[in-house]
């Protein structure tokens, strides 16, 4: 148990959880003079694209500016899902009866890619399907989220349960959220190991990796061939991937205007008592809740320990000033951790756009799949696949995802540099606060 002076642990960091298991791997070998693809972007999403290419004998080469595996990919919550954000996330507003289909159907087949690549890979991943419980954050979300549970299960097929209230305690033991829905067909993995188990599947197939080599400007293709300028040298490829995803800066050209990074945080709580995990979450699910500046929260990958994410304010915060405030927002759900202190907190970027759907496609000769919206563990990997697929001529269909209506960040003046987002902050919070106001709680 804590003692009351403080909520961090000795030997407390501000590294990723997951990293004390699968820390990133630094790479500082020459680049090569050519390659046919290069990837830029060491994320689920390169490395997905990258693995494939090379198993087809394509010379492919992934760059990233600092430590392979140290950007969002092992920083994420790893929840795994299919469709559930397209429509709980409220993405398909606005996209017409046929697209909305074809979005559910490839969000379904990232899923089952994601499994069937662990499975048959042997991956390292430590994933886990116990399913997924949407809890609202005032009771008049709940029926919301009882229409979007039945929604999900028309379009999608998967299996959503209904909990009222009164029988939340079979799912979390808490009185601040007012009943929810679960779906069954919703995991977890450990983010980090399944980084590392990417990396090597990329590697055995092939594909070089180098780490520190930040691309700095890719020049337009002259006889074939792009000239690519790294910091640490410059790099001729054919075809240039980007998969930075909330990572993107000026030198993706027109995708940073495209895409969000937005920064999300986490903790992790000292090693708890059995019993207690069992009463925080029964069924080893994940959680978030229907509040505009949302939770998550889930057990570790071995069941010992809470692991608690979101924005703690408007502004961005170092990690040990936010571990307080995580710790603080996660005791109003679960007064029960009170007494236990935090090991972790980090922070990562998450890649958001404008209509809240990811994207994939080609501009001025650049292929690129960014825009997870917190949603990237599978679709990120899938969506690599697939431009892997598309780059080698071998998909059977174009994806849902690879359409060139991609609208930019409407915010004006917006060049990458998100000013804005502490005022979008603030204001979720406030209508958070409102709600609960308004409910009487």
């Amino acid at each position: 148990m804590a003692e009351s002076s403080g909520v961090l642990a000795p030997g407390f960091t501000t590294d990723p959880y997951w990293w004390d298991a699968a820390p990133p791997e630094t790479a500082r070998e020459p680049l090569p003079e050519q390659t046919d693809v290069l990837v830029v972007g060491s994320g689920y999403c390169g490395l997905s694209a990258a693995a494939e290419l090379a198993r087809h004998g394509v010379d492919v080469t992934v760059v990233d500016a600092e430590d392979l595996g140290a950007g969002a990919s092992t920083r994420s919550g790893g929840m795994v899902s299919s469709g559930q954000k397209l429509v709980i996330g409220g993405a398909i507003k606005g996209v017409d009866a046929a697209r909305m289909g074809r979005l559910l159907e490839d969000s379904l087949s990232s899923y089952e890619h994601l499994k069937t690549l662990i499975r048959e890979k042997e991956l390292d991943a430590d994933l886990g399907v116990f399913g997924r419980y949407f809890a609202a954050h005032v009771p008049r979300h709940y029926d919301r989220l009882r229409r979007q549970g039945e929604l999900l299960a028309k379009h999608t097929g998967v299996t959503v349960h209904e909990i009222p209230k009164s029988r939340q305690d079979e799912i979390t033991r808490t009185d601040y959220y007012h009943g929810g829905i679960v779906i069954d067909d919703y995991g977890g993995l450990h983010p980090a190991k399944y980084h590392r188990a990417l990396r090597r599947l990329a590697a055995a197939n092939g594909a070089i990796l180098r780490s520190h080599a930040p691309v700095l400007k890719v020049g337009p293709a002259v006889d074939g061939l792009h000239e690519v300028e790294t910091g640490r040298g410059r790099i001729k490829a054919r075809q240039v991937f980007f998969g930075t995803n909330g990572y993107s800066d000026k030198a993706s050209g027109f995708l940073h205007k495209k895409v969000v990074g937005v920064r999300s945080y986490q903790i992790a709580t000292e090693p708890l008592p059995p019993v207690l995990i069992a009463e925080i979450n029964t069924g080893r699910r994940m959680i978030t809740d229907s509040r505009k500046e949302l939770i998550y929260a889930r057990p570790s990958p071995d069941g010992t320990r809470i692991l608690f994410g979101s924005r703690p304010g408007m502004f961005t915060l170092p990690e040990r000033e936010a571990a307080p405030r995580l710790h603080a927002m996660m005791i109003k759900v679960w007064p029960q951790l009170a007494g236990y202190r935090v090991t972790h907190c980090w922070s990562g970027k998450v890649g958001m756009t404008a209509d809240k759907i990811a994207h994939m496609g080609r501009q001025d000769g650049i292929d690129f799949a960014i825009g997870c919206n917190g949603n990237g563990v599978a679709l990120m990997t899938y969506l690599g696949h697939q431009s892997a697929l598309k780059l080698l001529g071998r998909q059977n269909r174009s994806s849902a995802f690879d359409d060139p209506s991609f609208p930019k960040i409407p915010v004006p003046f917006y060049d990458g540099r998100p000013w804005f987002l502490p005022i979008v902050s603030g204001w979720y919070h406030l209508q958070d606060a409102i709600a609960r106001r308004a409910a009487g709680l």
